[in-house]
């Protein structure tokens, strides 16, 4: 079992952050081999963009820097916080010291059969620029489209835990990182993991929702990465199943279709984005029928990293229960 013990300063300082690299990484991977945990039906979106890319070399070098426990630091650089963007991943990943990446390649093709075109790449003189490129085109084909709505599941995941956070405290605001992740006596344990007790030396934790990773944790304890945990971002589900709620007839008739499907599906916070992607309605037409709910006091809105999340207000719970 993993445990870090937590002090006083640690708290303070730790806070959530986004990965737009480590998903990207994780979707290659579950578009590469057979992914049980996640849909085939959600994973067959990005199919068409991931076959143009699947004889491409750099696609296996990627894949060799990593085992069934961990994978290369070079290429899955840490996130500052909730804005990050793959460009700032990317930028990470081409300013990376040579000499240390080359350490990491060698750790992971140490014994292995390395492809003689796959070899090129990686003991290439400028390897971080062919990966960083071969990155930034796999983002381009086959993620950035999708990428809005991850992103939205991530920062609704991290206002449920913020506000779980003022209310009790943070044993309830990690419940449910994981199956076997709990606040216990001071520390916070990770039960599917093995490791030493570290302490944290007030740090603070790096705390990473991700859609990909299920249906347990990844856990970063070694530098240039902070201590991190990468859990799964609650409210993935809806994500993989991209169907709205059945709207109440009589809710319909008083608000209109589409403002009452809006309010339905705002049962948790949500951005415009998500919910044009979900709902298939235009973006444009959700952030006017959004803006007639705000002046109506049914809905409300705030700030989550790079999004303007909505939430229904207390007036717009009872007018769903009452619709019901």
């Amino acid at each position: 079992m993993m445990r870090f013990e937590v002090g006083a300063e640690d708290l303070l300082r730790t806070r959530f952050a986004v990965s737009p690299i480590f998903e990207l990484h994780n979707l290659l991977r579950a578009l590469s081999i057979p992914a049980p945990r996640l849909p085939s039906s959600w994973l067959a979106r990005f199919r068409s963009g991931f076959d143009r890319l699947r004889h491409d070399p750099c696609l296996a070098a990627v894949q060799m820097l990593k085992n069934a426990r961990q994978g290369a630091n070079f290429y899955t650089p840490p996130p500052r916080g909730m804005t990050q963007t793959i460009e700032q991943d990317l930028a990470a990943v081409r300013s990376w010291p040579l000499a240390a990446a080359r350490e990491e390649i060698d750790f992971y093709l140490a014994g292995r059969h390395v492809p003689a075109a796959v070899a090129a790449i990686l003991h290439a003189d400028d390897v971080l620029d062919r990966l960083a490129g071969f990155l930034e085109l796999a983002w381009s084909e086959v993620l950035a489209g999708e990428w809005p709505q991850l992103r939205a599941v991530c920062e609704r995941d991290v206002v449920h835990r913020a506000a779980e956070l003022g209310r009790a405290g943070w044993a309830a605001a990690l419940a449910g990182l994981g199956p076997q992740v709990r606040w216990r006596d001071g520390g916070i344990e990770l039960a599917a993991h093995g490791g030493p007790v570290g302490a944290l030396g007030g740090a603070g934790l790096l705390l990473v929702p991700s859609v990909l990773v299920r249906p347990g944790t990844a856990v970063f304890a070694d530098d240039p990465w902070p201590k991190a945990i990468i859990y799964p971002a609650r409210g993935a589900g809806a994500l993989f199943e991209s169907a709205a709620e059945p709207v109440p007839s009589a809710l319909a008739a008083l608000l209109g279709r589409s403002r009452a499907q809006l309010l339905t599906a705002l049962a948790e916070p949500a951005s415009t984005t998500h919910l044009a992607a979900v709902l298939e309605l235009a973006t444009g037409a959700v952030g006017d029928h959004l803006a007639v709910l705000l002046r109506a006091g049914l809905v409300t809105r705030a700030r989550s990293g790079r999004s303007v999340l909505y939430s229904r207000t207390p007036l717009g719970d009872a007018v769903i229960e009452a619709s019901a």
